[in-house]
């Protein structure tokens, strides 16, 4: 075994005892690679004391819901899903750069209502080390409802949960990075059911042409096409394709950034 296998097993082991000295968990869980490892491996530790806790609001797609239920049906985990009206909390709809906080704080605390009525006493979401590099304001949200962070806790970064979860043969190890439909809207323009909806056909439109990492942002009536810069040229062939579709759904520009996809860059222009 290598040095960086030990540690990445020592961290693993560390994750195990970390769960198991909590007694019972509720995973705020959205689908992706780190709630899902964080779920499974709780489950494995403590049986039907670890449930999920799924979210259904206007800023979730429709494949992510779905691919989360499937998941906890698929391992036998106890699901719950909550329905939420994001849009009813102004500040959430009002998209201002602290947007992410205002959205954690009501979605916990119908997370955590939601987990004590099962009587679980410990809620944790899936967040990573790498988390602390992107700008979140949402998880001074976590901190202040007293949320847990077991990935975090224990040191575990983006790429060890993916190499991890690879060894368990979990089909979603390689699954692309996902965030919430609103992170795709520039800040201070007001997030609607519409919107939403648009961004998260055009995205599974997008999916459906061979496009692994895709984001389209929006800037009023503007659609920003972020893709990996190894399929621009894929992106080209299938013009006329994703400028029909973007159109039917009433975007009036259609542009493809050059600088491909990355996370977070609804953020750049606070660091202009």
């Amino acid at each position: 075994m290598s040095e960086k296998e030990g540690i990445l097993f020592e961290k693993r082991d560390n994750l195990v005892k970390y769960i198991l000295s909590l007694g019972n968990i509720a995973v705020a869980f959205s689908g992706g690679v780190d709630s899902s490892f964080l779920l499974k491996v709780s489950h494995d530790v403590l049986g039907d004391r670890a449930i999920a806790i799924n979210v259904d609001s206007e800023l979730v797609s429709e494949s992510e819901r779905n691919a989360a239920e499937q998941f906890c049906t698929d391992y036998g985990i106890p699901f719950y899903r909550l329905t939420i009206d994001a849009l009813s909390v102004d500040e959430i709809r009002k998209n201002s750069v602290d947007r992410c906080y205002f959205c954690k704080r009501a979605v916990f605390k119908q997370i955590l209502k939601k987990a004590a009525a099962c009587g679980i006493t410990n809620v944790a979401d899936g967040s990573n080390v790498d988390d602390k590099n992107d700008y979140r304001p949402g998880m001074r949200a976590l901190s202040e409802l007293k949320v847990i962070s077991p990935l975090r806790e224990c040191g575990l970064k983006k790429n060890e949960i993916r190499m991890l979860a690879k060894q368990m043969n979990l089909p979603v190890w390689n699954l692309p990075s996902a965030a919430c439909l609103a992170s795709r809207i520039m800040y201070g323009e007001e997030l609607t059911a519409k919107k939403l909806a648009h961004i998260d056909k055009a995205e599974a439109f997008l999916k459906s042409l061979g496009f692994t990492q895709c984001r389209v942002r929006v800037h009023e009536n503007l659609a920003r096409i972020e893709i990996a810069t190894e399929q621009m040229e894929t992106a080209f062939l299938e013009r006329e394709k994703i400028i029909a579709e973007l159109k039917r759904l009433g975007f009036t520009y259609i542009t493809l950034d050059l600088q491909g996809y990355r996370t977070g860059s609804m953020n750049e222009i606070m660091e202009s």
